[in-house]
């Protein structure tokens, strides 16, 4: 029960005991190379600054390809879906004036269709 406690009162000592210091990293980006006193120190920010454009440049030319290229693979697919769906119209259309063709072949065309209308006896008016 006690190792814990002197385990975790040794940690907590050895946290504050470590220097709070912490070191500055490089981090990539445009520098203002005007401060610089020395010619070469300058140089050297200026070539930093021109790397780091040349990595961004290079960085955004393969985003934008690679999203200019998924959208060409998903213009083609769609393509693809409008292809099929205008056969799938067309072949209702065809079926449709099929059909169509097929009623008019079936109800009879002559003029003897109309005057047996007129053998139907007079419907009765029940409002009178």
């Amino acid at each position: 029960m006690i190792a814990p406690k002197i385990a975790f009162a040794a940690l907590a000592l050895l946290m504050i005991s470590l220097p709070s210091t912490v070191h500055a990293q490089d981090v990539p980006g445009i520098e203002i190379c005007t401060v610089e006193k020395t010619m070469e120190r300058r140089t050297s920010c200026l070539q930093s600054n021109v790397d780091f454009l040349q990595k961004t440049i290079t960085k955004l030319t393969t985003d934008h390809q690679q999203k200019s290229d998924a959208a060409n693979r998903q213009i083609e697919a769609l393509k693809g879906a409008v292809i099929s769906l205008q056969k799938v119209v067309s072949d209702l259309q065809a079926a449709q004036n099929k059909a169509a063709e097929d009623a008019k072949k079936a109800t009879p065309a002559s003029k003897d269709a109309t005057p047996a209308a007129k053998d139907a006896p007079p419907a009765k008016d029940g409002a009178k």
